[in-house]
């Protein structure tokens, strides 16, 4: 599988201050979304209703969380009129508080997200000051009261020859469109994982172009038949929910910070790499690990360090970031020294590495050269078996290899 170009940095043209003292920004894969997400307007029935119709207008489907495309390279976007049929006319037509206070948990409403504007394109949607082309995600996975519609269309879009690309990453997509669909993925995946309310455990809402959820006051069908019963006549008052009073009234969706790190040793001159036990032979990366509550990113980068491996670091550096939408984590990529007489490897604290080691420079950077792909595929041409394995270049643990084994500790520019 080719690996895709990574995209562009914010205005990586440009010098500045910054740029000349802590080098060229690094932008990974699945972040550089082309879209202006204009997350204010996500309130505004009026804006999502014309979003929703607009000519301009894509859709990118999701069934079960796999996106729609023409191959493993290409996404698929569709159109209003294709989307319709399953979503009805203008599910944006009444207030947020009218929905609210119709609210029926009998009834499956298909989950839209709006994702923003591309505002490249100046013939898109005009609204007030802004102009481009709105995105939307759809999940059109067939479940509940609409599951005829959503089989029917997943029949029409097999007909037309597309397909839902199935597999845990999807890493072949141009940068771009890696981004758009980052964003969605995450998003559904939130929005799926809590149909529940937290606080109380009565269901929840869709509310804010599907940017938050809310558990509302009444419903249109008692609790006990929410699945299949009977619908009222009336709302039926709910139980009091903590979430409904002062500023808690919704949930948000949750990213997940993971520190993921290059560790040099005292003198420069060596790199420590992990494995685990499920990867294939010769297969190393970065180590790496979630933050903890009430921790620094830098606390966090010492810890996981020691608890995996034993070694003990000084001084840690943000080097770059990376959205990782599995299920919504983001990779915060760091540099960090080993301090003398630190480097001892024991994996006796935590036992999650199956290896872990020193890796010299030239190592590493003849690894990069020819020895890096999606886990389990094969390597470039000119690789030797049995020598390292590292991750693509769509991976923040490539970046970040990469940035110290040319030259991130030196006294040159930090990127």
């Amino acid at each position: 599988m080719s690996i895709p170009d990574l995209p562009e940095p914010a205005f990586h043209y440009l010098e500045s201050m910054l740029s000349r003292k802590f080098g060229k920004e690094i932008a990974n894969y699945f972040s550089g979304s082309p879209l202006n997400r204009v997350s204010f307007l996500r309130t505004d029935q009026l804006f999502l209703s014309a979003a929703l119709k607009d000519p301009s207008t894509s859709f990118l489907a999701f069934n079960n969380l796999n996106p729609l495309a023409k191959d493993p390279s290409n996404l698929e976007y569709l159109s209003y009129a294709d989307v319709r049929p399953l979503i009805g006319e203008d599910p944006y037509s009444k207030s947020e508080e009218q929905l609210v206070s119709e609210y029926n948990s009998t009834v499956t409403v298909p989950q839209l997200l709006f994702l923003g504007i591309d505002e490249r394109n100046k013939q898109g949607l005009t609204f007030n000051i802004y102009t481009g082309s709105p995105f939307f995600a759809v999940d059109v996975t067939p479940k509940g009261s609409i599951q005829p519609q959503a089989e029917s269309l997943l029949q029409s879009l097999q007909s037309r020859g597309l397909r839902f690309l199935e597999g845990r990453i999807q890493a072949a997509l141009p940068a771009q469109d890696a981004a758009i669909y980052a964003q969605a993925r995450a998003l559904l995946d939130w929005n799926a994982r809590n149909p529940f309310c937290a606080q109380c455990g009565q269901p929840t809402m869709s509310i804010n172009g599907g940017m938050k959820r809310t558990c509302p006051p009444k419903d249109m069908a008692s609790l006990a038949g929410s699945v299949g019963g009977t619908v009222g006549a009336t709302p039926i008052e709910r139980p009091d929910c903590a979430t409904r009073k002062g500023i808690s009234n919704v949930c948000f969706p949750r990213t997940d910070p993971t520190v993921i790190m290059a560790v040099v040793s005292s003198d420069g001159k060596k790199v420590l790499i992990g494995r685990q036990k499920r990867w294939p032979p010769h297969w190393y990366s970065t180590l790496a690990g979630f933050v903890e509550p009430a921790e620094s990113v830098e606390e966090a980068v010492r810890r996981e360090v020691w608890e995996e491996s034993g070694v003990k670091l000084g001084r840690v550096v943000i080097h770059s970031t990376q959205p990782w939408p599995y299920p919504a984590n983001l990779m915060i990529g760091a540099v960090a020294q080993c301090i003398p007489g630190g480097e001892e490897i024991t994996l006796k604290h935590d036992p999650e590495l199956e290896d872990a080691r020193w890796a010299e420079m030239e190592e590493i950077r003849e690894a990069l050269r020819v020895g890096t792909s999606g886990l389990g595929e094969p390597a470039q041409d000119g690789y030797r078996e049995g020598n390292l394995r590292l991750p693509a270049g769509t991976a923040i643990a490539n970046q970040l290899l990469a940035a110290v084994a040319n030259g991130f500790i030196g006294e040159g520019p930090k990127i």
